[in-house]
Formats: structure tokens, sequence, C-alpha cells
């Protein structure tokens, strides 16, 4: 008896050991990737068996953006408001340290809005944006973590449209040979900070345009956007 006792003392307490380090990847429900294990069934193109930390998230949210210009009719230097929506992921860099790479499919509208000899104007400039990002999850309380990130962005232009409201016209941004256009692709820097409590996230964060995107390679043309976001992480 006495030593059924003692297994039966043993086994609680190797079981309340391990129960602190299991519990701090549901806290209160939310999903926190563990630490990268070995699995020997595992076969990577590297080693066996090293399944790194990864996470998924939908975002949703807005911008406020502008576009300088050194040409006065593609100069939109006061702010328009758009929207931005998509999806990411992230893993793991390395499992010494909470250090993620984050990539993803954004939906943005950005642009601005100017004056060319005293009349209005409003460029709109929607992109599908691929951010490449990393991002660091530091934890300050349970179940919450703050996560500033620091990297990039390249975006592609699918649409938008330049409004004239002297001449009451309308065109696509992108078109060629007809008023002033801009380029496709854009890309630049891209800083912000996370939080992020349980399954919720939320995040703000700014755009720093490098690419030249006026269709004037000797007028420097770019974007800036500061973004918040809304969504939630698997």
């Amino acid at each position: 008896m006495k030593g059924k006792m003692t297994l039966i003392f043993a086994a609680l307490l190797a079981f309340f050991t391990v129960l602190p380090a299991n519990a701090q990847r549901r806290p209160r429900g939310r999903y926190i990737p563990p630490r990268p294990t070995y699995d020997r069934n595992i076969r990577s193109s590297r080693s066996y068996g090293i399944v790194p930390n990864t996470y998924f998230g939908l975002r949703f949210g807005m911008t406020t953006s502008h576009v300088s210009s050194d040409a006065p009719d593609l100069n939109g230097s006061s702010s328009k408001t758009g929207l931005n929506v998509g999806a990411v992921a992230g893993i793991q860099m390395t499992p010494q340290m909470p250090l993620f790479f984050e990539t993803g499919l954004e939906y943005v509208e950005k642009g601005g809005k100017g004056k060319l000899d005293g009349d209005k104007f409003s460029v709109g400039l929607n992109y599908l944006e691929v951010p490449l990002v990393l991002k660091y999850s530091a934890y300050v309380a349970p179940a919450t973590a703050v996560e500033p990130f620091i990297g990039g962005y390249i975006g592609c232009g699918i649409g938008g449209k330049v409004k004239d409201y002297h001449a009451r016209d309308a065109y696509s941004s992108f078109s060629d040979g007809y008023g002033a256009n801009f380029k496709r692709m854009d890309g630049g820097i891209r800083v912000g900070c996370g939080l992020a409590y349980e399954m919720l996230y939320a995040e703000v964060g700014y755009d720093f345009g490098l690419t030249n995107i006026g269709d004037n390679a000797f007028d420097d043309t770019h974007n800036g956007a500061l973004f918040l976001n809304i969504g939630l992480n698997f």
C-alpha cells in the first residue's frame, strides 16, 4: 500500500510539474504556438523533424495615405482614407527567441488629394500587397503580447481612379497616354507594432514608399500610408 501511494504521489508531482508548461500554450483559449519539437516521423530538406511554430491571421482595417510628388499633377499631399483587408501567416525563425517572419496577401487602398491651379483632384491607388516583416512577440501579461515589427512590402496596382473635379472627369490611375498616371509596381519599408490578446489582434504601422510610382523618371513620386488593423490569430 505504501508503495502504491508513493507511485501515485510521484505521478501527481510529475503531472503538475509538466502542466504549467503546457498551459502556457493555450491561456484562456488563445492558441500560442508551442516550442519547436523533434518529430522523427517528419522529414525536412535539411534535417529530420524540426517542426517550427506557425500562426495564421485575418486582418481588417483602414489606411490614411498620401502621395508626395515633385510633379504638381501627381502631388496628392492631403490624406485620403481607404480600406485594408488581408490574410497573413508567420513562422518562427529560431527556437531560441520569439522572432517570426510574417508574410501574406493584402488588398490596400492608397492615394491622396491635392490641388492643381486651384482646382481639386484626388488619386485612388488600389494595390495587392505582400508584406515581408520580422515580428518579435514579447509577452507582457498572461495571454497578452506586444509585437513590434519591421520589414518591407511589395505592391502591384490593380485599380483606382484619378478624379479631376474641375473638368468633372475621371480616368484610371494606371492608364497609359491619358492624363497623369502611375506605375503599377510599388515597394518600401514597413514598421509598426501589434498587440495580441488571446485570439484578438490589433496593429498600427506605417508604409514608407521607396519606389518612384510616377510615370516621369525626372519627378520623384512616392506613397506614404498609416494603417490601423484589427483581426484574429489562429
